[in-house]
């Protein structure tokens, strides 16, 4: 019998853009304190938008609506990689780490691309 999606947080991939944003509060944990309002703080802001996004989205009831959330959330993919990439080569992520987050960062971009080309 399968399981009837009720609500956003029957979503795999609102559940997987959840883990990523919890994967990044951890990860800045450890940043300098001077960067509080700057790097720590998008890099959050645009990890917490990406399951918000597929929030709203599933939530408009429309898949046009829902497809531009999803894309906007895309977007949002991108520019934490960057600021991924940006924060290993400043030095406040290990190579390692980075490798880690930017594996999330890609199979969260698989899921929603695969989820759009669906709807």
């Amino acid at each position: 019998m399968e399981d009837k999606i009720k609500n956003f947080k029957d979503l795999k991939i609102w559940q997987k853009g959840m883990e990523l944003a919890k994967v990044i509060y951890q990860a800045t944990d450890s940043f300098p304190a001077k960067e509080t309002y700057g790097i720590i703080s998008q890099m959050r802001r645009s990890a917490v938008s990406v399951p918000s996004n597929i929030a709203e989205g599933f939530m408009r009831r429309h898949n046009k609506e829902y497809k531009q959330f999803l894309y906007i959330a895309l977007g949002l993919l991108a520019e934490l990689e960057t600021q991924v990439l940006l924060s290993e080569e400043l030095g406040f992520l290990k190579k390692a780490e980075c490798m880690d987050i930017n594996a999330n960062i890609n199979e969260t971009n698989k899921m929603i691309t695969g989820l759009i080309k669906c709807l």
